[in-house]
């Protein structure tokens, strides 16, 4: 038997399905809703918590709780296929980007195979749906050989994209790191989700044909919002096939 929180949120996850409570509407308030069903407000609170870790209902601070809008799904390609673009099919999202230069710490040191304290140039990619924020890349790349003034705050992300293409040396090797984790809170709060919301944490390493890491890419895409595609095309061994 579902507990009273289960049940609550099972009637309210239907009344959105079926279209009763539509998207953007605010929800009754708690007190309202734990008066309708019967229980105490710490039990309705409960209820919402596991529709907003669905991604389903979103409070809004002063405000109360409403259905959340879908978003719009973006597709991750990974495999290694893409070289430069982070991200697929960003066209319905604008993106914001913000060039600073930093120092090498901490997990960047590992990532990026270089000691404390090596110039960076940090590339800060927000990706919005109309004002809601949408996803989040950080991008990091030694400074000698892209220097943060090259990549002026001006330029769109696709601009940014081409020129660490030109300007980086070719390319033999990308690595990706995929988990599946809950949002730190500073992820929660730039792109306003749950913290109890999965997100979809991608870490790229790109190397040279020396060997040498020359891009560290930390991507979080929340759950709800994002797909990921991965394509391994299969070399076939002539000889094999001949015999």
């Amino acid at each position: 038997m579902p507990s009273r929180r289960d049940a609550i949120a099972d009637d309210l996850r239907d009344r959105i399905a079926t279209g009763r409570i539509k998207p953007g509407d605010r929800l009754p308030s708690e007190a309202h809703l734990a008066a309708q069903y019967m229980v105490s407000t710490p039990t309705l609170r409960n209820a919402l918590a596991v529709l907003q870790a669905e991604g389903l209902v979103e409070k809004v601070h002063g405000k109360g709780n409403f259905v959340r809008r879908p978003f719009r799904k973006i597709t991750y390609v990974g495999g290694g296929r893409t070289s430069g673009t982070y991200i697929a099919d960003l066209a319905p999202l604008s993106v914001t980007v913000r060039t600073t230069g930093v120092r090498a710490h901490g997990h960047l040191t590992t990532l990026l195979k270089m000691p404390t304290g090596s110039p960076l140039t940090e590339i800060l990619c927000l990706g919005h749906e109309g004002e809601r924020p949408h996803s989040l890349a950080r991008i990091y790349v030694p400074c000698d050989l892209v220097p943060a003034a090259v990549l002026r705050e001006s330029l769109p992300y696709e601009a940014v994209v081409m020129r660490l293409m030109e300007l980086r040396p070719p390319l033999a090797e990308v690595r990706e790191e995929i988990s599946v984790r809950l949002p730190t809170p500073e992820e929660a709060s730039t792109l306003r989700i749950s913290s109890a919301l999965t997100i979809l944490a991608v870490t790229r390493q790109t190397a040279d044909t020396a060997g040498r890491v020359v891009e560290a890419a930390l991507l979080v895409l929340p759950g709800d919002r994002a797909d990921a595609v991965f394509t391994t095309p299969y070399v076939i061994d002539e000889r094999a096939a001949e015999g």
